[in-house]
């Protein structure tokens, strides 16, 4: 049996004594990031902002199993934010189209959500030449039992299969109503809440991950009141993907600790769902100073003569610091980044030293590695 084969589905409950002291902790989170926001120099939230969407992106791809671009993706952030291009390679129409998405969901807050907001945004999801299968888009799925299934080898497992077809239109309308309704939930748990019955519901024929995030973050937007993202709910759960399809697979499935007393019970899915939304919020608030100390950065540089190759490198270092290169750059990493040849990568990290713009970490010979010379913890 399946959580919507329940009678009383989908009235869920949850013990409040066992999440009251995380809600408290990401209701202190959610203030901090907003002070700290508050507290930016002009111009550097668009900095922030873009930083936020972009990982928004490309982690909500990555959960799916989607390699993107990051240049394409860095490219249609910016065109969507209204933010200079120059020196970006263009972004694809599938970049483009999951940017204006992913906008979109967190836009017009004011506006109840409906089926054909939905539809539009699961179509949005792909284009004519990126399905290797064909795939309904912009209407529910097809009749056929909508199954989640891994394959090992020759042997596959059903991990999960959503409502029948034919009661999926009540079930979406049930849903919706319940969406938009101002109940008094906490916006966490409705959060929670929503990722979890939307995807059960699992109403699209390919897309329902993606889907879920976005609906997810604009509840969390609404309850900020604010458009505008900081911080990427997808990213801190592609860090814990495998406790993420797990716990998902075991609440559907009616097998977690909570549901032995009560079947309808979610604690277990809340509490999960609150400690990777702490790490996304600690995770938001990294971003922010990593802007800053970029900024800092480029103004004790501003009389520093680099070339065009340099200044590339060091934007992807101080860019991804904490998330990319944990154990520095070496030559042969700049020679990918630079495009140039291993000797000239050499000259250019030695210069970059010599200037400091960066900082050799402990090593030597082949394994010489560097770092931006930045001071900010990685460790959040």
């Amino acid at each position: 049996m399946y959580i919507w084969e329940l009678e009383n589905w989908p009235f869920f409950c949850y013990q409040q004594d066992q999440i009251v002291t995380l809600l408290k902790e990401l209701d202190l989170l959610h203030s901090k990031l907003k002070e700290q926001i508050l507290s930016m120099p002009k111009g550097l939230d668009s900095e922030a902002q873009l930083n936020a969407l972009i990982q928004n992106a490309i982690k909500t791809s990555e959960i799916e199993g989607e390699q993107l671009d990051v240049g394409s993706v860095r490219s249609s952030v910016a065109k969507h934010l209204g933010l200079n291009q120059a020196g970006l390679v263009s972004g694809t129409k599938q970049t483009d189209n999951l940017v204006n998405m992913l906008l979109q969901a967190t836009a017009n807050l004011s506006e109840p959500l409906s089926l054909d907001t939905l539809l539009k945004w699961q179509s949005m999801l792909f284009t004519d030449e990126d399905a290797l299968k064909p795939v309904i888009t912009g209407k529910l799925r097809g009749d056929q039992p909508m199954q989640v299934v891994s394959q090992r080898g020759r042997f596959s497992k059903v991990h999960f299969e959503a409502p029948p077809k034919q009661t999926l239109v009540d079930e979406m309308n049930a849903f919706l109503s319940w969406f938009n309704e101002n109940n008094r939930e906490h916006f966490v748990v409705k959060a929670a809440i929503s990722h979890l019955w939307f995807l059960t519901l699992h109403p699209f024929d390919d897309g329902n991950g993606r889907i879920a995030r976005a609906i997810t973050d604009r509840l969390l937007a609404k309850d900020e009141q604010s458009s505008v993202r900081f911080y990427s709910l997808s990213a801190a759960i592609e860090q814990n993907k495998n406790s993420y399809y797990d716990m998902l697979e075991t609440t559907q499935n009616l097998r977690s600790a909570s549901q032995q007393q009560n079947q309808l019970d979610i604690t277990d899915w809340l509490i999960w769902f609150c400690e990777v939304l702490k790490q996304a919020l600690l995770q938001g608030q990294y971003r922010i100073k990593r802007v800053l100390a970029k900024s800092q950065f480029w103004y004790a540089h501003a009389q520093t003569v680099l070339s065009e190759r340099q200044i590339k490198v060091l934007n992807r270092l101080l860019d991804n610091f904490g998330d990319e290169f944990i154990e520095g750059i070496n030559a042969s990493k700049y020679k990918g980044i630079a495009g140039v040849s291993k000797a000239t990568a050499t000259r250019d990290l030695s210069d970059l030293l010599n200037k400091n713009c960066i900082i050799q970490l402990d090593g030597g010979g082949r394994s010489t590695r560097y770092q931006v010379n930045i001071q900010l913890s990685a460790d959040q």
